[in-house]
């Protein structure tokens, strides 16, 4: 496995993390917090664009957000051409 391959896979991961930190409720200060400050940081650069372009259906009254999701299948494609 070739390292942007590695670095691929290692960003999906870090994009599934931060969905998942996303669903429990965590207190502004302590160690998840700031690691979802720090996944934020990383993630948001690619989620922003993918937010504006894609519609936030609504269920149940709740906005879904499918960007992560989108990002996800993107990198995965990009993982397999290269």
């Amino acid at each position: 496995m070739s390292l942007i391959h590695l670095l691929v896979s290692l960003y999906i991961w870090v994009f599934i993390i931060a969905a998942l930190l996303s669903w429990f409720p965590s207190s502004s200060s302590g160690g998840v917090a700031s690691l979802r400050r720090a996944l934020g940081t990383v993630t948001e650069p690619v989620l922003r664009p993918l937010r504006q372009i894609l519609p936030r259906p609504q269920i149940g009254g709740v906005g879904i957000d499918f960007s992560v999701l989108v990002a996800i299948i993107i990198l995965d494609i990009i993982n397999t051409v290269i």
